[in-house]
């Protein structure tokens, strides 16, 4: 393939591994070596490569982890979000996301701290886009609630901030109690993105050190299907509404743990 372009054999590793931008003559040629034939496919991909040359808004805040997945978020239609452990970052309230990022990353300074939580909220804009708002369904584990994340005042405050959302037409929050007993989200966190223009998804994994992201269709159809069935199985949204305002109830009378 380097002989065909007449490059070097590094430039075709850097371009498959994503390290750097491909032209958009890089992109005909290719196509011509793979008889890629069909105009509009073409000219799509010619776009892509026009566009792959202009950074995101992250990149200005320097190396920051999670700049797969941000990307991705912010050319998805929808995200469907299971998470059994904390509020999700784009319903996060700023004080409670800077003691998610301080209690949760160990030997994290002061600095980088602060980029973390300005990439969290900076993220937060796609869900009020008022032309193209991030469709947005989220499944929370009980504990999730009841789990004291800073203080009870931040709680508090955090909750108010769900429930005020959660009336956003294209927000959806659904929480799954106790009562329910094993279910299909036991296995961990996950999110499912979807995209205008393609039947693709991408099923999002994070992890500490290195996310995991599936594309394969058998691994997204598996995850759609659990997600379906832990969507059945939360409290209905109206239902949802209720539970959260009684838990916000017990922060408010200084309950402190519900």
């Amino acid at each position: 393939m380097a002989e065909r372009l007449m490059v070097s054999q590094p430039k075709i590793s850097h371009l498959e591994n994503g390290n750097r931008a491909i032209s958009p003559r890089d992109v005909r040629d290719l196509c011509e070596i793979y008889d890629v034939t069909d105009q509009q496919v073409i000219d799509a991909l010619m776009q892509m490569a026009r566009e792959s040359g202009q950074q995101g808004w992250w990149h200005a805040y320097g190396d920051i982890p999670q700049s797969v997945y941000i990307a991705l978020e912010t050319d998805a239609a929808s995200l469907h979000i299971y998470e059994p452990m904390v509020i999700p970052g784009l319903l996060q309230t700023p004080a409670y996301a800077h003691a998610v990022i301080e209690e949760t990353i160990p030997r994290l300074t002061v600095e980088q701290a602060a980029a973390r939580l300005k990439v969290r909220l900076r993220r937060q804009h796609r869900i009020y886009d008022p032309a193209t708002p991030l469709r947005l369904w989220v499944v929370l584990d009980e504990s999730v609630l009841r789990r004291v994340v800073g203080s009870p005042d931040i709680m508090r405050e955090q909750l108010e901030h769900l429930i005020a959302l959660s009336a956003e037409p294209h927000i959806t929050v659904q929480i799954l109690p106790y009562t329910v007993g094993a279910n299909p989200g036991l296995s961990g966190q996950f999110s499912i993105l979807r995209f205008v223009d393609t039947l693709d998804a991408v099923v999002y994994l994070e992890r500490f050190t290195s996310d995991l992201y599936l594309e394969k269709h058998s691994d997204v159809r598996h995850y759609g299907v659990m997600y379906d069935h832990l969507q059945a199985q939360a409290l209905d949204p109206a239902d949802t509404l209720g539970f959260i305002t009684d838990v916000t109830k017990a922060y408010v009378d200084g309950a402190g743990r519900p």
